[in-house]
């Protein structure tokens, strides 16, 4: 298939005009072409900044404001033109295989809006990550439905204290330990609460800002250690291509949530040697939350999403967490104790049902504060 050719039926796929057939024909060539994925997150892109553009203003009056200020202000060979330039040069590096062809088309004209939107509008160049945590006003309605557990008597959180942040988290081994982000815990404390709505203290053991990994033990008279971990924490890399899905908190009533997806680059963002790019629905919440394979094996851990392309998201390697563990236990933390991990995987279930409602006990909500 020619580039051109190539380019219309990408558009067509996301502008949702194709019969189901076709879609579905075109979704298996893109998740068994890795190519054809990533020019599909290019145009999406390339085709959301053109929508940015359009509810911004006429592509004739933002020229001529534009450039009418610029003449009066006498600073069209100042050093912040040099800079647009250069951010155009940039822009035009990165997308230059989409937009070359776009303009091939005949889309110059909407090309060229699109270079001016990105390079003048500061919402659009700013951090193209969005961590997956949640925030206080997130985390103030989740207190509000959850009244019944966080505002009451039987809350572990002590009564004046305030809600900071929150994700999700897994637990990795039997004692209590769980992995998070580093940046779900913005505060100085924090509990869990289980698929079951029950609330657990924990104590932040390690945060390590530099792998985004953090550890928690479970440090509560009423926590049920389970007699075994159910899956394993996998040390090889992942195939590309291969399905994913995932289980976290992103939604505001505490109701575990399923995600599925697949591996769509064996890098995260801007090559990231040490995360997963995956094309997979994720939301503030997600944070934390595990990454598995069929097998029921984790590879990974949702930390951050592209804002600008939808269901691009990545995820920290499960390789890490092997660095974080070695260097907690090399510690010898007596009141948290070594960390052993499964070495046998008991979630390699053919039914995915079955799969989800075992590995769902394992998976918790954090809630971090101050």
């Amino acid at each position: 298939m020619e580039d051109k050719e190539l380019l219309e039926t990408i558009e067509r796929y996301l502008t949702d005009d194709m019969s189901s057939q076709e879609r579905t024909q075109f979704e298996t060539l893109r998740k068994n072409t890795p190519d054809i994925d990533q020019m599909v997150v290019e145009h999406k892109l390339f085709l959301d900044h053109m929508q940015s553009y359009a509810h911004r203003r006429s592509f004739a009056k933002l020229t001529s404001h534009t450039f009418n200020k610029l003449l009066a202000a006498g600073e069209w060979m100042t050093d912040d033109s040099i800079s647009t330039k250069t951010k155009v040069i940039q822009l035009w590096n990165k997308y230059k295989r989409v937009t070359a062809i776009a303009a091939s088309v005949g889309g110059f004209i909407a090309l060229t809006t699109t270079i001016l939107v990105m390079s003048l509008s500061p919402s659009l160049n700013g951090n193209q990550l969005l961590q997956l945590s949640n925030d206080i006003e997130v985390i103030k309605k989740k207190q509000q439905v959850q009244g019944h557990l966080i505002n009451e008597v039987k809350s572990k959180v002590p009564g004046n204290a305030k809600f900071i942040s929150g994700g999700s988290g897994f637990l990795i081994d039997t004692k209590g330990f769980i992995i998070t982000n580093t940046h779900v815990l913005k505060g100085n404390g924090a509990i869990v609460i289980n698929s079951e709505g029950q609330e657990l203290h924990a104590d932040i053991i390690y945060s390590d800002y530099s792998s985004d990994l953090a550890l928690l033990k479970i440090d509560d008279e009423d926590f049920k250690a389970p007699k075994n971990i159910p899956f394993v924490i996998r040390k090889k890399r992942t195939d590309l291509g291969e399905e994913i899905f995932t289980l976290g908190y992103p939604r505001n009533d505490n109701d575990i949530v399923y995600g599925k997806g697949y591996l769509s680059a064996q890098t995260g963002y801007n090559g990231d040697s040490n995360a997963y790019q995956i094309q997979i629905s994720a939301n503030p919440g997600s944070s934390g939350a595990p990454l598995f394979n069929d097998k029921g094996e984790i590879i990974g851990i949702i930390n951050t999403r592209q804002k600008q392309a939808e269901g691009v998201a990545f995820a920290i390697k499960s390789t890490k967490i092997f660095d974080l563990i070695e260097t907690v236990n090399e510690k010898e933390n007596k009141k948290a104790g070594k960390i052993k991990l499964s070495k046998n995987n008991t979630a390699n279930l053919n039914n995915r049902k079955s799969q989800l409602s075992n590995l769902k006990n394992y998976i918790y909500s954090i809630r971090s504060y101050n």
